[in-house]
């Protein structure tokens, strides 16, 4: 048996994908092509790039119904429809929160009360337009713009799943820059992929725990875990800590919790529930994990007493 491990950069982070089978060469070959249409869909989904089919819809969608590719309206469908579910708690049309709030390839910063009403008025899928008959966008008014960062990393990776499957691909690990891994079948020694997800303790400030290394271990086949957590681009304000996956309900970053992670046979849904999760916390785990009847959740949160919450059903 042979492995082969391949990686690029794409999406502002780093894909990487192990495979195993007999042929390297088919290996190789299989998971070039792969990461070939992880950059496809980079260049169609990106906020940034001012060619993208998404940096399009931003800059005309206000204007006029701007028709979009089937993959790209079935991938808004479904992100409109997990907003339904999660009762706005995951929303592709956060990046005016992001803004004010100077998230958007920023450090951070508290906005006053008047920057922040201004952009919660150009904030939710309510705005969104999504016309079937044409596959059409349009926004409901000016401002609105749609980021699909919180989705588009699981969907490039689920296209890449499906590459590899049609190639005859049947062992292999996939992962995002470590926030959404997929396990593709099992270990050459038929053994699930257990994976790892770090304990929220190791990234406090001045933290003393040294035991706390993992929160738990997953073990995954025909899977995919994404986790969600709000260290990396925190920020200090006035004594107080502020992560950067905002609420698009408040209007503000979350402080349900520290970290949620979910299983999903698809990572698009995994991506999306997870941070639909971080921002619900503890008191929406129930109500999110029978949205989907295969979904395995954990949550971590720490309470303003001290304690610590762990609500989950991920399993081993």
């Amino acid at each position: 048996m042979q492995t082969v491990a391949v990686a690029r950069n794409a999406m502002a982070t780093r894909f990487e994908i192990v495979l195993h089978g007999d042929d390297p060469v088919r290996l190789r070959a299989a998971a070039e092509e792969a990461l070939d249409e992880i950059e496809r869909l980079e260049a169609q989904l990106s906020l940034y790039q001012t060619t993208s089919a998404v940096a399009q819809i931003n800059a005309r969608a206000a204007l006029e119904s701007v028709r979009v590719t089937p993959e790209l309206f079935q991938l808004l469908h479904r992100a409109q429809q997990i907003n339904r579910e999660t009762g706005g708690a995951f929303d592709i049309t956060i990046a005016p929160l992001l803004r004010a709030w100077k998230l958007m390839g920023d450090h951070g910063a508290v906005p006053d009360e008047q920057t922040v009403a201004e952009a919660r008025a150009k904030v939710g899928m309510h705005l969104v337009e999504l016309n079937e008959n044409d596959r059409s966008v349009h926004f409901a008014r000016a401002g609105v713009m749609i980021d699909l960062g919180s989705i588009g990393k699981g969907y490039a990776l689920d296209r890449a799943v499906d590459l590899l499957r049609e190639t005859g691909i049947t062992s292999a690990l996939l992962h995002g820059g470590t926030s959404t891994v997929c396990a593709l079948g099992a270990q050459p020694d038929g053994q699930s992929w257990r994976i790892a997800i770090e304990h929220p303790e190791k990234h406090r400030a001045n933290s003393t725990a040294t035991n706390q290394t993992h929160l738990a271990t997953v073990a995954l086949r025909d899977e995919s875990l994404s986790v969600s957590a709000v260290w990396g681009k925190c920020f200090a304000a006035d004594g107080k800590i502020y992560g950067h996956v905002i609420d698009p309900r408040r209007g503000a970053p979350t402080q349900a919790a520290s970290l949620a992670a979910v299983v999903l046979p698809s990572a698009t849904e995994s991506d999306a529930f997870s941070t639909a999760l971080l921002i619900t916390g503890p008191t929406g785990h129930d109500t999110i994990q029978q949205l989907r009847p295969r979904m395995r959740t954990l949550v971590y949160a720490e309470e303003e007493t001290g304690g610590r919450i762990v609500a989950h059903g991920i399993g081993a």
